[in-house]
């Protein structure tokens, strides 16, 4: 019995000094750490904290194992892939394209997307059809990148190739400086030109210059492979899931100009939509000191007036409210129309609150609208931008002009919040002003017993917004007030 009792005591000392697995570490911080690039195809703080396609993955990972996700961002990607499985991250989640040099480095983890490098030029100029056209050309890359690798690979066939490399951009910074003429070509990721492509239509692309490539995670190379062979179980049940579809779709997709087709169906609505809805709209803007209008145009730009609209971000409803915001208005049913409406309007009021007093309407407004879109600290960080621009970081004017910085490296890297896609809260401000304007102007015309219709009086008023929009309006009154084919 003493020789027994003293096996167990020296067999449970041995499995009590084993030293825990990556993965058993992990579970008993109760916190994992990645790497990653703060930008628009990464990671970025939306307006209900951070969002992007790599955090949405990387989050849905750190739920899996029962721990907290904690981002930490590294700029240069030489850097990021050295310290892999060091304390500066677990692993790697910073759309990484897979190549055979990165596979001598890191262990690269089931593929969760297809990506091809594209040669991106200067529509004005001569577009170029071969990889010699692009010898002796003025060429920037990403340091580190694979899009530099695949410049060396070629470099050995066209030795008169020639290329810069800064890990200090973004590739939506490259495609800027092909956009103004600063530089002759860059190289960007497939996902990368089809998020950015409406904000710099000068940069168009030439050819591909690879074939499909796997994007994915990197991690290390050690024997320690935990981490690793959960990760290979996790993406291979949110594929089937749809998980990966999903983000897919929620994060390359984004606003843009009305378009004409919109904006006959926004009038379309106006008739048959909005009468539902218009006395809750009236009630809840009462209640919270706000134009009904402006009510009204603000839900249509979120849900085109459905109340059972949802998106795959998880925002529902009438106005299209995150569960964290219901929570903070006390709204407890999204779908319910009528909760949704007054939360809605409640929280409108509540930005609106927070806007500094001395801003007077209707920069107010705006400026509230545009923070309902992106989030308070991005529309700070765009007011002090402003302001060191030269501008007036009180009015909607000067202020529109910088949030589309807040997608630039070299400007968000100064903000407190980092990256955001700014653009989208211009163009969802310009969205809003039109309806909000349609609307006022309908109220006007049926007050006046009068069809929808435009005249020279009312088409200034919001042409100078959309063209496309008073065009379509003025179509559907033209036939709408065209008789005679009755």
């Amino acid at each position: 019995m003493l020789l027994l009792a003293v096996t167990v005591s020296l067999c449970s000392s041995l499995v009590s000094s084993r030293i825990p697995t990556t993965l058993e570490k992990i579970k008993a911080t109760g916190k994992l750490v990645v790497i990653s690039r703060n930008g628009p195809t990464t990671y970025y703080e939306g307006p209900n904290g951070f969002t992007g396609f790599e955090y949405n993955i990387a989050k849905k990972f750190a739920q899996h194992l029962g721990v907290t996700l904690e981002i930490r961002e590294t700029e240069n990607l030489g850097v990021m892939l050295n310290t892999i499985g060091t304390e500066a991250g677990a692993f790697a989640a910073a759309g990484l394209t897979v190549t055979e040099k990165r596979k001598q480095k890191v262990k690269f983890s089931e593929p969760y997307l297809q990506i091809t490098q594209q040669v991106v030029y200067h529509q004005g100029e001569s577009r170029p059809a071969t990889i010699a056209d692009l010898e002796n050309k003025n060429i920037l890359v990403i340091a580190n990148s694979s899009h530099a690798e695949k410049l060396r690979e070629l470099k050995k066939e066209y030795p008169s190739l020639q290329w810069n490399e800064r890990h200090d951009v973004e590739m939506l910074d490259l495609m800027e400086m092909v956009h103004d003429g600063s530089i002759d070509f860059t190289i960007v990721d497939s996902n990368a030109f089809k998020i950015n492509t409406n904000l710099y239509p000068d940069a168009q692309i030439a050819f591909n210059l690879s074939e499909s490539q796997d994007l994915a995670w990197a991690f290390p190379s050690h024997k320690d492979d935990s981490l690793f062979l959960e990760a290979q179980k996790f993406f291979r049940s949110i594929k089937q899931n749809g998980a990966i579809d999903d983000a897919l779709e929620t994060y390359y997709g984004h606003l843009g100009e009305i378009n004409y087709g919109g904006a006959v169906l926004f009038a379309n609505r106006m008739e048959t939509r909005l009468p539902k809805w218009e006395k809750l709209l009236r009630e809840a803007a009462d209640k919270y000191e706000l134009d009904w209008q402006l009510l009204a145009a603000v839900s249509y730009q979120e849900s085109h007036w459905n109340p059972k609209a949802k998106s795959p971000t998880g925002v529902r409803g009438f106005m299209m409210l995150t569960r964290d915001t219901a929570d903070f208005v006390g709204i407890k049913n999204r779908t319910d129309p009528k909760q949704s409406i007054f939360g809605g309007a409640k929280y409108f009021k509540s930005i609106y609150n927070r806007i500094p007093e001395r801003i007077t309407n209707p920069d107010r407004s705006w400026l509230t609208m545009a923070a309902y879109n992106v989030g308070l600290g991005h529309l700070e960080d765009a007011r002090i931008l402003t302001a060191q621009r030269g501008g007036d970081p009180d009015k909607w004017t000067d202020v529109r002009e910088a949030l589309p910085l807040l997608a630039k490296r070299k400007f968000y890297k100064q903000t407190k919040h980092g990256y955001a896609r700014g653009w989208e809260p211009v163009d969802y401000v310009r969205n809003i002003r039109n309806f909000q304007t349609i609307i006022a102007w309908n109220e006007v015309q049926k007050e006046r017993g009068q069809q929808l219709a435009l005249n020279e009086t009312t088409v200034p008023e919001f042409a100078s917004f959309s063209p496309v929009v008073s065009d379509a309006v003025r179509a559907i009154a033209g036939t709408k007030n065209d008789t005679s084919s009755l």
